[in-house]
């Protein structure tokens, strides 16, 4: 081989391990740089996961103090709802305690001569028109007796006599009365189980339900039409269509009611509203024996927040409430005698129950309202004063 080529080969075979070794030194390199940045993410994701761990940490003590301070809250609103009642109640009693104050100094003498005289007017009035004197007070008391049946439903004795059975009307549309002997039975009951089943000839609809002298009092679910039924033979005696057209619900707060029908010690009442006076309640007389309607008043008691309403002594009271069941109140009074109005009347509360009173209705023999109130069955006390006494 020439000396020349030989050279030539030489030069080649450095060449390339010069090659070959910057290769090696550039991978290296890389490689380095590579193992730098990942170190460098393993320490921000390690930093990351220490900062995501305090604030967990922050998260859960802010969630726990947040927890405590609204079950503090909690509390505080009790206490103050608690109050806010108690307020209620102390002003109801001095309402009934203490009248108004006059804006103006008047001889004292002129005034008794005055109010001796209206008093009197009233007095001979209303004694040529009516031997019931009586007009709600106050509530005297409340008994809750038991739970049985449905949200709405109507509980009454026989309002004419002293026999002391209990009647059961369960929910707003059902053809079943259900009669108990006595309270100590309907008490005693597991739910209906100790009653009598009567069988009605039509099912009655909304809350409307009354008995008076052995015959129940309802408005028939399919006619609208008052229907007489008789307890004690289980047969219907008479139905009449009242004379009125285009019957609304008599309350907005129980819109399953159209005619609510009462009794107080001149006998039986209907309570209706109609299209054509649809802002205000109507009253109406009824003979018991033949259905007939003996006289029509309309009051100036709006249907707005109504809930129940009941006659005591010719003088309807009308039940208000709120669309959120809250505290029941007497809010309206309309006397057919017009010796009582609702600016005269006593402003009365019923104690805060469980929602609104599906029905109330009053025994003139006891002096008690019957309430269902979302499937209590409750007893109120009534205090009651005379009329001219206001």
């Amino acid at each position: 081989m020439r000396p020349s080529l030989l050279l030539l080969l030489l030069s080649l075979a450095c060449l390339a391990n010069t090659q070959h070794q910057a290769l090696i030194d550039y991978l290296e390199r890389r490689l380095l740089a590579i193992e730098d940045r990942i170190s460098l993410w393993q320490e921000q994701t390690a930093r990351y996961a220490s900062d995501l761990r305090e604030l967990k940490v922050q998260m859960v003590s802010q969630l726990e103090a947040l927890d405590k301070e609204k079950e503090g809250l909690r509390i505080h609103l009790d206490s103050v709802g608690t109050r806010v009642d108690r307020v209620e109640r102390e002003l109801d009693y001095l309402e009934t305690q203490t009248g108004a104050q006059p804006c103006v100094d008047v001889d004292d003498k002129l005034i008794e001569q005055q109010v001796s005289l209206v008093q009197e007017k009233h007095k001979n009035k209303y004694y040529q028109l009516s031997d019931c004197t009586d007009m709600i007070s106050s509530i005297k008391a409340m008994k809750i007796l038991k739970r049985v049946g449905g949200p709405k439903g109507v509980w009454t004795k026989d309002t004419g006599l002293n026999s002391g059975k209990i009647y059961i009307f369960n929910s707003t549309d059902q053809d079943t009365v259900y009669e108990f002997s006595s309270v100590q039975d309907f008490t005693r009951s597991t739910g209906l189980t100790l009653s009598k089943k009567l069988k009605l000839p039509m099912a009655f609809k909304g809350t409307g339900q009354v008995v008076y002298k052995n015959f129940a009092y309802y408005v028939s679910e399919t006619e609208d039409k008052i229907v007489k039924f008789d307890l004690t033979s289980a047969l219907m005696t008479d139905s009449a269509i009242l004379p009125f057209q285009d019957f609304i619900p008599v309350y907005t707060l129980n819109s399953e009611t159209l005619i609510d029908l009462a009794v107080d010690e001149e006998g039986l009442w209907a309570i209706y509203a109609t299209r054509q006076a649809d802002q205000y309640i109507s009253l109406a007389k009824m003979d018991v024996k033949s259905l007939d309607i003996e006289q029509m008043w309309d009051t100036n008691c709006p249907r707005e927040n109504a809930e129940a309403g009941f006659v005591i002594c010719g003088t309807l009271y009308v039940v208000y409430n709120t669309q959120t069941p809250g505290r029941s109140r007497v809010q309206c009074v309309f006397d057919v005698n017009g010796l009582v109005s609702s600016d005269e009347a006593p402003l009365v509360y019923f104690p805060k129950r469980y929602g609104a009173h599906a029905s109330l209705k009053y025994n003139p023999q006891e002096a008690l309202l019957y309430a269902w109130d979302d499937g209590y069955q409750i007893l109120y006390k009534l205090e009651l004063k005379k009329k001219l006494e206001i």
